[in-house]
């Protein structure tokens, strides 16, 4: 027992100190993550004995998989977001948006939650924070409030992310009905999804009174979303549930907010909006949203549900295997058919229909790049990190330890795991591939349903996704925040810790009822 302890403080260590260097001595990430690097490559080669050429690669392997397709989809979304800008269409946006509703709890609920759920089940990879905080930001509220709600929102669909890679995947290495499992994640995450909008609501407006007023299109823009998740998934399975309940919330949190034009917005709510704003013709308004009609359009029909569009494009690709020790993992580059390609592409595309000459365009791209070049370091260490502590068998030893030691109140802890992967790799997909059998041989083990906890799993992403120190560095990057990570962790931290102590007495609350 005294062992199996010993260890598992060990494997945490680079994870403990990547929180300490961040929120204790405020580094800024990409400081901590080299430093969270240099500790799990000692600790894996002294204790685990991994071999000097084996943590070389598996470094490299993370690197790789930082750079395509994650970093490759964080410069397009902000190079997408900052032509927009240069073009001065995000003004023409701004007037569209705030015409809607000048409320900034109203706004924040259209574009962080409703938009944002709809990148996240279309594209994922951090689109669904990098894109609508920039957008809030533009709007004039807080970065730093504009990247937390946005984060919150970002949590609860990472398990039906990229028409549902995270959810399939899981399916796939344990053997389950990816239906069933899909139902149950689905009804597991429900009161999650009500709690968000809430949550962001008060947040934007700083504390529970800014519930006032606004309380029914809140509800409504959450069960719009929950409801129609759960019988997506029911039904379809795990490729469709978060882009059906986006558009249906969309359109009803946008329903409710015409109907609600005419209500008295108060002052420390309302959005300042220039004056002397002519009426914005039809013409203009879809130039100016061209690239983010383009990157819906695109996303749409390249995905698994156009398969004769989305075969041929997948098939252009490169698999190698980097890792050189037992049992590598094979790294797949879609050289066409990834987010980062695909919206790179719409972003030059909308930038052309908006005029924008391609010297300019190039200008913006380089500056973006400048932009994002601490982000891209923070994740290139933080996804080293995670392949180091994956290949030497650190993450092996966390769950060993959890397994061993709880016997039947393991369910307790189930979800903690999937926070857990997720905090360290920043991926959904990863957590499951990293913890998806642990649950079942637990579940096995103790005599609880799998299904149920398996997708505790996945409920445990929710979670972990808020505080990865990966989508938060996308959030400072689009918000041109850089070095605000650790504060950024320290705010939304409360937020996903209150999160996976609940869902750790649901998930233990169900295994006890048989669910």
């Amino acid at each position: 027992m005294g062992n199996l302890f010993v260890m598992f403080v060990l494997a945490l260590s680079p994870i403990i100190w990547l929180i300490i260097a961040l929120i204790a001595l405020k580094q800024q990430a990409w400081i901590a993550s080299f430093e969270s690097l240099a500790v799990a490559v000692v600790v894996s080669m002294v204790v685990w004995h991994m071999g000097a050429m084996e943590v070389a690669t598996a470094a490299l392997e993370g690197c790789l998989f930082a750079l395509w397709p994650i970093v490759i989809v964080i410069i397009a979304a902000v190079f997408t977001y900052n032509l927009t800008v240069c073009t001065h269409a995000m003004d023409k946006i701004k007037g569209m948006l705030t015409s809607v509703s000048s409320d900034r709890r109203v706004l924040t609920l259209l574009i962080a939650w409703c938009f944002g759920n709809f990148m996240e089940g279309m594209a994922g990879f951090g689109t669904a924070v990098a894109i609508p905080a920039s957008m809030l930001m533009a709007l004039g509220i807080n970065p730093i409030t504009a990247i937390l709600a946005c984060l919150i929102a970002n949590g609860t669909p990472t398990m039906f992310g990229s028409i549902g890679i995270p959810t399939s995947t899981l399916a796939s290495i344990t053997g389950l009905v990816e239906t069933e499992l899909s139902f149950v994640q689905a009804l597991q995450v429900f009161p999650f999804v009500i709690a968000c909008p809430i949550l962001m609501v008060m947040l934007v407006g700083g504390g529970p009174k800014a519930l006032k007023g606004v309380l029914p299109i809140t509800l409504v823009a959450g069960l719009s979303f929950a409801i129609p998740e759960v019988i997506a998934a029911k039904f379809i399975g795990a490729s469709l549930p978060d882009v059906v309940g986006a558009v249906c919330s969309l359109v009803c949190t946008f329903l409710m907010a015409l109907r609600m034009k005419g209500t008295p917005v108060p002052e420390s709510e309302r959005l300042k909006v220039a004056a002397g704003r002519g009426p914005i013709t039809v013409h203009d308004a879809l130039v100016a949203w061209s690239p983010f009609i383009l990157i819906f359009v695109v996303l749409l029909l390249t995905s698994s549900l156009v398969p004769f569009i989305n075969q041929p494009l997948a098939a252009i690709k490169t698999q190698v295997q980097v890792y050189s020790g037992e049992n590598p993992a094979t790294l797949t580059f879609s050289w066409i058919n990834t987010p980062g390609v695909l919206i790179l592409i719409c972003g030059i595309v909308g930038g052309f229909i908006q005029g924008c000459p391609i010297q300019q365009m190039l200008s913006v791209l380089g500056a973006t790049v400048k932009q994002m070049s601490k982000t891209i370091l923070t994740m290139l260490g933080v996804l080293s990190v995670a392949k180091i502590m994956g290949y030497s068998g650190m993450i092996a030893s966390i769950a060993a330890f959890f397994v061993g030691t709880l016997g039947n109140l393991y369910p307790l802890v189930a979800p903690l795991l999937g926070a857990l992967g997720t905090f360290v790799t920043g991926s959904g997909t990863s957590s499951e591939v990293l913890f998806g059998n642990v649950q079942l041989q637990a579940a096995q083990s103790i005599g609880v349903n799998e299904t149920w906890l398996v997708a505790s799993n996945s409920l445990g992403i929710s979670a972990g996704k808020m505080l990865s120190p990966q989508n938060v560095a996308i959030g400072c990057a689009a918000c041109d925040l850089q070095g605000k990570d650790g504060e950024l962790i320290a705010k939304v931290a409360p937020y996903s810790f209150a999160f996976v102590v609940l869902m750790m007495i649901m998930t233990y609350a169900g295994a006890l009822m048989g669910l």
